[in-house]
């Protein structure tokens, strides 16, 4: 029963570090490039192989290949620095200039 409960866990981990992975590479994706570097963060192409990255390794926590905890929290990590830290730095850019007004 343990076991059974231990599963699950680590399914709904694996799951939410998934959504938010697809949500980071999506949310990259539909970015302008000279946004990320107005912003000096790294190159959209960076964030996107980052995020991808991410969906990958939270896809195959997911499906089983890799059955530890370890990898859905990798996963969830570098896809929660570009939601907390990337996004709203790059979210109100505006072209022609970095200002949001």
């Amino acid at each position: 029963m343990h076991l059974l409960v231990q599963s699950y866990l680590f399914l709904a981990l694996a799951f939410s570090a998934l959504a938010l992975a697809v949500w980071a590479l999506a949310d990259a994706a539909v970015r302008p490039a000279p946004a990320f570097e107005s912003a000096d963060k790294r190159t959209k192409m960076f964030w996107i192989a980052m995020s991808g990255g991410a969906a990958l390794l939270s896809l195959l926590a997911v499906v089983g290949a890799f059955t530890g905890l370890l990898f859905s929290i990798i996963a969830g990590v570098m896809a929660g620095v570009y939601l907390a830290d990337v996004r709203p730095a790059v979210r109100d850019y505006r072209r022609g200039g970095s200002s949001p007004w």
